[in-house]
């Protein structure tokens, strides 16, 4: 089995910073991406920031130049440093991780953490 945990979120003031962690454990052979996403009430859940197993990264447009996303691939862990927030980057933000279970399976499995919640208000 395969857990993800974030952590790292609260409240914050507009224009502050705050780094989220997701820290993936159990039967992982590797991790091909790590992804962050975030979800407002009444949105649908959107993509914000991914890394790949070679460290190239992708970023939402709402977020370049405010957010890196990094990995930390001998501790399975992906983390979300957030720059300048702006109130509409309040959300649940997710963790997802696409990774092989087995070096004996050629298929990936997908799985998603439980959600840390961010909050940016005066």
């Amino acid at each position: 089995q395969v857990q993800l945990v974030e952590s790292g979120g609260g409240l914050v003031q507009p224009g502050g910073s705050l780094r989220l962690s997701c820290a993936a454990s159990g039967s992982i052979y590797e991790i091909g991406t790590m992804d962050w996403y975030r979800q407002a009430p009444g949105m649908q859940r959107e993509f914000v920031a991914r890394v790949n197993s070679v460290g190239d990264t992708n970023y939402a447009d709402s977020v370049k130049g405010r957010f890196t996303i990094s990995r930390d691939s001998a501790k399975n862990t992906v983390y979300l440093q957030m720059k300048n927030l702006k109130p509409e980057d309040t959300a649940v933000y997710y963790c997802k991780a696409v990774l092989w279970v087995s070096r004996y399976d050629v298929r990936t499995s997908e799985y998603w953490g439980q959600g840390t919640q961010v909050t940016v208000s005066s």
